[in-house]
């Protein structure tokens, strides 16, 4: 056994070692490390969080076997113990990774997968509950320059307007079976019939759906607004599903779904609408998801800003969403 004041000098294969086949790498480093992080809240109180967290870097130089990746952790785990989750810290996030890594690369993307629970407010009664938002932000640096990604998923209710007018029809011709036409209607009794099984014969398919949205905030961005974010959807969509529901939540509930019926198309266009209202987002991409109760598979439909002819997400996955 070595003496504790003897210093042992350790092999570093991925710096000395030569290369069997030379090349340079779009990027190398680790997916989901799990690490603590704290984010700021709406009003800026800061909120603890589970994440999940990819760190990367290019690798320039064709003959060095590999990069540091202890680095990016120790770095990852620096960093965010200290502070929270903003811009500016995740600017100097990545500067760490390029200091650490000399001139073996010159490009670093760092990407935290964390749950966002909010309290919502019930529609009518005196009530809330917590709602989980999936939420990641990408942050990548090149040249200098720092990008941010905000990628975030809202989940609401559809109800299909071609069901919902199908439904209709059956009610109107169980009237004309329950109520012969020429004779006088009495009030009363039409009152009585529409509080019956037979009054509501049909009823339209809905669906719990979810919008994928990514947007590629400015480059002045200072902080992450997660609710503000999520205000802008499901204001656009107007039925998020609910948390703490009594009966006249639920009432209200169905109001909203029989007051907003949506095919897909509607949905992703109410997106397009609310988000290009947004002059703090450079560009976005939004997928809207209707898990179909009639189908078994899924109605979709995308929305791109378009700028540059569409927005190709900095982390190059084309889908925009699953990395």
């Amino acid at each position: 056994m070595a003496s504790p004041s003897k210093v042992i000098q350790m092999p570093d294969v991925a710096t000395h070692a030569k290369v069997g086949v030379s090349g340079t790498l779009d990027w190398v480093g680790m997916n989901e490390i799990e690490m603590p992080i704290q984010i700021k809240g709406n009003g800026g109180d800061l909120i603890p969080a589970h994440a999940k967290i990819n760190a990367f870097v290019d690798l320039a130089q064709p003959e060095k076997r590999g990069i540091h990746m202890s680095r990016l952790y120790l770095h990852l785990d620096q960093r965010l113990s200290k502070e929270p989750v903003t811009p500016s810290s995740l600017f100097a996030l990545l500067q760490d990774f390029l200091a650490s890594h000399g001139d073996l690369s010159t490009k670093g993307l760092v990407r935290l997968n964390f749950d966002y629970m909010v309290r919502r407010d019930s529609l009518i009664s005196d009530n809330s509950g917590w709602k989980k938002y999936p939420f990641s932000i990408i942050a990548s640096i090149n040249k200098g320059q720092c990008e941010f990604e905000v990628s975030f998923q809202v989940v609401y209710s559809s109800t299909c307007p071609c069901s919902a007018a199908l439904s209709r029809q059956l009610i109107q011709q169980q009237f004309e079976k329950d109520f012969e036409a020429g004779q006088p209607l009495d009030h009363s009794a039409v009152l009585e019939w529409l509080g019956t099984e037979e009054g509501i014969l049909a009823t339209p398919h809905s669906q719990r759906s979810s919008a994928d949205v990514r947007l590629k905030l400015g480059s002045s961005v200072e902080s992450f607004e997660f609710d503000r974010m999520i205000d802008w959807i499901e204001a656009a969509l107007k039925t998020p599903v609910q948390a703490a529901v009594k009966r006249e939540d639920e009432q209200a509930f169905a109001l909203l779904n029989g007051q907003n019926l949506m095919f897909v198309e509607d949905s992703a266009r109410r997106l397009q609408t609310a988000l290009l209202a947004q002059t703090e987002i450079d560009d976005f991409w939004a997928r809207c998801r209707h898990f179909e109760s009639l189908h078994p598979h899924d109605a979709v439909a995308i929305v791109t800003k378009g700028i540059e002819q569409g927005y190709k997400p900095i982390d190059g996955h084309p889908s925009g969403w699953k990395l």
